[in-house]
């Protein structure tokens, strides 16, 4: 069982970038590997072939790997509903709900699901490289860890440590983190590495010097600040960050896009296609005046439709999308946020309130029900193909005349989500939408695919960790055992 652990001082720390690269690098060189998340906290997440649902980054990290992503490789999934409870989807199927207050502890049967999937994954490759979540060092909550440490010490994984320089304080949080583990955690952790760096690496060097003579573990290398690199994250930290394209021909007016942030936000990723088309400038945003300027406005999915809803109405944003509707100004809801645009939810699921009325701006209404409906649908849109990937509760009673949804003039609806990468039906839309607003924006020609730009970002990430870590190294840690 030949396996490592890539562990972050902190969330964001580049924990998924790490085991992306190193997926793809070792895949490159011909090594049999897969990644593994015991446990994911988050509201982006994917459906597999095989109808399972996973956290969108391992996702992103199979195809890295040249694998197949499938319930093993993430057999935990945990989606925020509240800050006091998680609805737990164990191994790709929704298994009830986690109050925080169990989350310390009561979480023993989960843990053996995870390892169980670890053991099974580990037969079925040469190398398992394990992402472990938030920080090695919340001991308030080792205990019931199967993520981090505890993964570590079930099988003897040797343990990467890395940390965000870009965001300050790094080396001291290496050192931290090596000084509030246990003695026998500690003695997993083999090296650590310096991630998000911009400067004269010679400045850098004696800090290294002194984290290695503080904490006995070696510097393995320093990755640099990667432009154009984005990932499926799962973290809420990272929604919004996208980097624009750079396209040949400079737009001197973008399509400017505005994405409503809502509190429960779920699968955001939905939007990484539009801030990767030239000419597209994608806000996330609470603001109504730049919700109210854009040239479109997307309500995107919430893992709590009624309550962010409601969040929604209090700050006065749905007096903005009415003008919008109004004035027919486009508007695109995915999911929760299509839901949102109905004339009525029945929900006795996600939330208390069992009928609540809805924006009214699409002929639809839904009824929530206990059972999730998780599937890969396809379909077309004016003979452009079209397919995406669903997960609600929420059934949506609609005319279709959108691919998985409505529409109604400028206001578009959909439950579907992952319908944007189509290349040929987004651009098309986008069209649509750019004529409508009065936007001199057009698809630039020649422009990559997502799935291409997708492909050159994996890369860029294998190209960085093989240049900058010490793989050599990394690799004889993690077949040890093996051996």
């Amino acid at each position: 069982m030949a396996g490592l652990l890539v562990t972050g001082t902190t969330s964001d720390a580049g924990k998924s970038l790490v085991v992306t690269g190193l997926c793809r690098a070792w895949a490159r060189a011909g090594i049999r590997v897969a990644p593994f998340k015991s446990q994911n906290m988050s509201n982006n997440s994917m459906v597999c072939e095989d109808g399972s649902e996973i956290g969108r980054a391992q996702y992103l990290q199979a195809q890295a790997a040249g694998v197949v992503a499938s319930l093993l490789h993430n057999p935990v999934l945990l989606k925020p509903g509240s800050d006091r409870r998680a609805f737990v989807v164990l191994r790709g199927r929704p298994a009830g709900e986690l109050g925080a207050g169990e989350y310390a502890t009561g979480r023993a049967h989960l843990a053996e699901a995870a390892f169980a999937a670890y053991e099974e994954l580990a037969d079925s490759v040469d190398l398992v490289v394990c992402e472990g979540a938030g920080s090695p060092a919340e001991v308030n909550l080792r205990a019931g860890d199967y993520v981090n440490m505890g993964l570590a010490r079930r099988f003897e994984l040797p343990t990467l440590l890395v940390a965000d320089i870009d965001r300050g304080g790094a080396l001291a949080a290496v050192v931290g983190t090596s000084t509030l583990l246990s003695p026998a955690d500690r003695g997993m952790l083999r090296g650590f590495v310096m991630n998000k760096f911009r400067g004269d690496h010679d400045v850098l060097a004696p800090g290294l010097s002194v984290v290695s003579d503080r904490t006995g573990l070696p510097w393995l290398g320093t990755l640099p600040w990667l432009e154009d690199v984005w990932l499926d994250s799962e973290d809420a930290l990272s929604v919004g960050r996208w980097h624009p394209t750079s396209p040949s021909t400079p737009s001197p007016e973008p399509l400017r896009v505005a994405v409503v942030r809502f509190p429960r936000v779920s699968n955001a990723t939905d939007v990484d296609a539009l801030a990767a088309e030239p000419g597209v400038e994608v806000r996330v945003t609470t603001d109504p005046s730049v919700c109210r300027e854009a040239d479109l406005l997307v309500l995107p999915g919430s893992r709590a439709t009624v309550d962010d809803l409601a969040w929604l109405r209090g700050r006065g944003l749905d007096e903005v999308v009415a003008a919008r509707v109004a004035a027919a100004r486009p508007v695109l809801g995915v999911c929760g946020g299509y839901e949102m645009l109905g004339s009525m939810i029945e929900d006795t699921v996600e939330s208390t309130v069992e009928r609540v009325h809805g924006l009214g701006h699409l002929e639809a209404t839904t009824q929530f029900r206990h059972e999730k409906v998780l599937g890969r649908p396809h379909g077309s849109w004016r003979g452009h193909p079209v397919s995406g990937y669903e997960i609600h509760h929420g059934i949506v009673s609609a005319e279709a005349s959108f691919p998985g949804g409505t529409c109604s003039g400028t206001v578009w609806g959909t439950i579907w989500h992952g319908t944007l990468e189509c290349d040929d039906f987004r651009r098309a839309w986008l069209t649509e939408v750019a004529e409508a607003a009065g936007s001199p924006w057009r698809p630039q020609a020649g422009a990559p695919s997502f799935a291409s730009r997708r492909e050159t970002m994996i890369d860029r990430l294998a190209d960085a960790v093989t240049e900058h870590l010490d793989l050599d190294q990394l690799l004889a840690w993690a077949m040890e055992k093996a051996a």
